[in-house]
């Protein structure tokens, strides 16, 4: 029998189905949309198509994220801070701190060498320093969100960003713009604000090495730059960091099927 893990975010919403050995069959990554639980099936039907299986042969799903709840399918809901913690784990078990950062929120959690949480703090506020940050300050500069990692790594200089209000953040890009400040000074202005904001946190909580970084602002090398600058260490960045919690959903359903098996059991999918 196979375990799916569905992490459903703000913004995405991911999937990743994995077999007895633990083995990645499936990863997929889709927009949340305005309906979770249409975006959690989306998630398993891409799953399902891109491994070939069927519904029948998953016999756990496991559901994070904070749309988890909607998903009335999953035989379990489980805090994405759990199923992040997990993920990183198995992905690189040296790891004692992750921070992960999303759509909407951040968080710096201290793993055990079980994978499992000892602390966090979150961020959950305002969208400061997150995904959604980034994608209006991408807009502010008329850029696509993927372009700002390659525009940052051209910058001669920094031009410091003083809010990180998103609406105020976003006035002073537009002004700065209009002052003709170079935009790779900018982004580069706007990756280091972004660190020193994540650095505070990880301070916070207790920096202990291995670091490493989930969620999809890990895709910015940008902000992964500017952090190690910030904190005079080496992250650890997964391949897919954006499936992080999903995966550790999909270990959780895993467990969840190794001890009761997949006969009868909630969450189980029929076909």
């Amino acid at each position: 029998m196979l375990a799916l893990g569905i992490d459903v975010g703000s913004l995405t919403a991911e999937a990743v189905l994995i077999n007895q050995a633990k083995e990645v069959l499936a990863g997929c990554i889709l927009p949340t949309g305005a309906n979770s639980r249409r975006a959690g099936e989306g998630d398993l039907a891409a799953a399902l198509a891109q491994s070939g299986k069927q519904r029948g042969d998953i016999g756990f799903v496991v559901a994070t994220g904070y749309g988890r709840i909607s998903l009335d399918f999953a035989g379990k809901q489980v805090t994405e801070i759990t199923c992040h913690a997990r993920g990183i784990h198995h992905l690189r078990p040296e790891v004692r701190t992750l921070i992960d950062i999303g759509g909407q929120d951040s968080k710096a959690i201290r793993v055990s060498s079980r994978g499992r949480v000892l602390d966090f703090i979150m961020n959950d506020k305002c969208a400061a320093g997150t995904g959604r940050f980034l994608e209006v300050m991408a807009g502010a500069l008329e850029m696509e969100l993927d372009q700002l990692a390659a525009g940052g790594s051209r910058a001669k200089a920094s031009v410091p960003i003083s809010s990180m209000c998103t609406v105020f953040a976003e006035s002073e890009v537009v002004s700065l713009l209009a002052a003709d400040h170079p935009r790779e000074n900018i982004i580069r202005g706007i990756h280091e604000a972004i660190a020193l904001r994540t650095a505070g946190m990880l301070r916070r909580i207790g920096l202990e090495e291995p670091l490493a970084m989930s969620g999809g602002v890990a895709k910015n090398s940008g902000v992964v730059r500017a952090l190690e600058e910030q904190l005079g260490c080496s992250i650890f960045v997964p391949e897919e960091p954006q499936i992080v919690g999903a995966l550790g959903a999909a270990l959780i359903a895993l467990d969840h099927l190794q001890v009761f098996g997949g006969e009868g059991e909630a969450g189980a999918l029929g076909d």
